[in-house]
């Protein structure tokens, strides 16, 4: 049959704009379709805006060393419109950029919502689009439980783009994104309460990293309260919101909700046509990312893995190599390296010590604590951590973790080495750069087992 497109690709996000470009590039008939803006998360509520907003936060840190090294900065203001509207400029030259990179690709893009209506046909308004394969990467969407009062609070899209700055803020949930918001708030000059259910936020990275990041953000002032759950929020006088919870009241003046992601599949009509989800919604898919339906493919936030950009570019290049160059690649998801853009900031790659502990049985672990060269001046109490796991039987090098700034530019290069399968005594051979924070991987001696 010949159709109207070798390739449609519902959702503009990382995952599906370098699909769409790849297919196209190989010659394939490729439209892509966009209910919202071109970029997706990352480019217009995530990675980017994230970012931008930690680094402003930060030059209120950078304010407070700086009298160590002669520096007087009187009349320190802060104006929350020029930060969030430059963001927003950025974000709009971003969304332009994203639409020639389609353009040039010779990609047809269709603005709209779809639904799928079988096997190969996709509806855009009254417009029916046939298509040999079909890709589904419309990402993830914040979501806030339902409880009393839950229409008071917000959720992360909502963050970039309020009116004003709260004076107090209180920001529930344990994962990357809550700590990094704690971090972003509190450095602008909020007061900031982290509301957790659990004992220690930050589940499933490495026990001391999740341990140190805890005093760290405790001795930057932000309040965190463990194994506490909201039960309501009610609307006070004077814009303030009281949260109910298991220990005691607290109040604030936004409460923000970072208690998970949803697959956003609404519309679609997935169950219409078969294509398999889990419990939770997200799309079931085999390593090629194929569906329950042959011709209907999927794959970044949507299929539930790790929301991680980058993970959706990687995928959507094995998509494209199988399905147009006639390859059957998939995707190694081991050693994968990561950033908590929390303040200090958290970079990681391989295993956690439990997690090393379990698979190995005998590990080495090398440990460093230390203040930064530049706190011996400024008067701070900010210290860095890091970690190497070492395999025991192999001297092979299976995680390294850090806390301090940097940490994911440092991290990124160290995956290279855990990649290539790395040795302690290779890492023991390299020479440092003195004097960084880095050169610590290259010359820790003392380990526990």
């Amino acid at each position: 049959m010949d159709y109207q497109y070798d390739l449609v690709v519902i959702g503009a996000g990382s995952g599906g704009v370098r699909a769409a470009r790849m297919a196209s590039q190989s010659g394939a008939r490729v439209a892509i379709v966009e209910k919202s803006a071109l970029g997706g998360t990352c480019v217009n509520v995530g990675c980017v805006p994230k970012k931008l907003f930690v680094y402003g936060s930060e030059f209120s840190n950078t304010f407070d060393a700086a009298a160590g090294f002669g520096w007087t900065v009187e009349d320190k203001k802060f104006d929350w419109p020029t930060l969030r509207d430059n963001k927003t400029r950025e974000i709009l030259r971003l969304n332009g950029i994203y639409k020639s990179l389609l353009e040039n690709a010779g990609v047809d893009i269709i603005h709209g919502t779809a639904a799928l209506v079988s096997p190969h046909q996709v509806k855009v308004f009254d417009d029916l689009i046939e298509s040999k394969h079909i890709l589904v990467a419309t990402g993830s969407t914040p979501f806030i439980p339902d409880f009393p009062g839950s229409e008071l609070a917000i959720n992360s899209d909502d963050f970039f783009y309020m009116d004003s700055l709260p004076q107090k803020a209180i920001i529930v949930g344990g994962g990357y994104i809550a700590v990094e918001f704690a971090g972003i708030l509190n450095g602008l000059g909020v007061e900031t309460h982290l509301v957790y259910r659990g004992s220690l936020f930050l589940r499933g990275f490495d026990d001391d990293v999740r341990s140190v990041l805890r005093d760290e953000l405790t001795r930057k002032g932000i309040h965190l309260h463990f194994n506490t759950s909201i039960s309501s929020l009610t609307q006070c006088s004077d814009g303030v919101i009281e949260a109910k919870t298991n220990t005691r009241p607290l109040v604030a003046n936004a409460v923000l909700y970072a208690t998970g992601r949803r697959p956003l599949i609404d519309g679609l009509n997935l169950d219409v046509i078969g294509v398999d989800t889990e419990k939770n919604g997200f799309i079931k898919v085999d390593d090629h990312y194929s569906t329950s339906v042959p011709s209907i493919f999927a794959l970044g936030d949507v299929i539930g893995g790790m929301q991680l950009t980058p993970i959706a570019i990687a995928e959507a290049m094995v998509l494209v190599d199988n399905l147009f160059y006639n390859k059957q690649c998939t995707l190694d998801y081991s050693n994968i390296a990561t950033a908590v853009f929390c303040q200090p900031n958290i970079g990681t790659v391989g295993l956690t010590e439990a997690q090393a502990r379990e698979l190995y049985g005998d590990v080495l672990i090398f440990k460093s604590s230390f203040k930064a060269m530049k706190h011996t001046l400024s008067g701070l109490e900010e210290k860095i951590f890091m970690k190497l796991i070492v395999q025991k039987s192999t001297d092979i090098v299976v995680g390294v973790h850090m806390v301090g700034p940097d940490a994911g530019e440092i991290i990124q290069g160290i995956a290279i080495a855990l990649k290539c399968g790395a040795t302690k005594a290779q890492f023991d051979s390299t020479i440092g750069i003195h004097p960084t924070a880095a050169e610590e991987f290259v010359t820790m001696r003392s380990f526990t087992s």
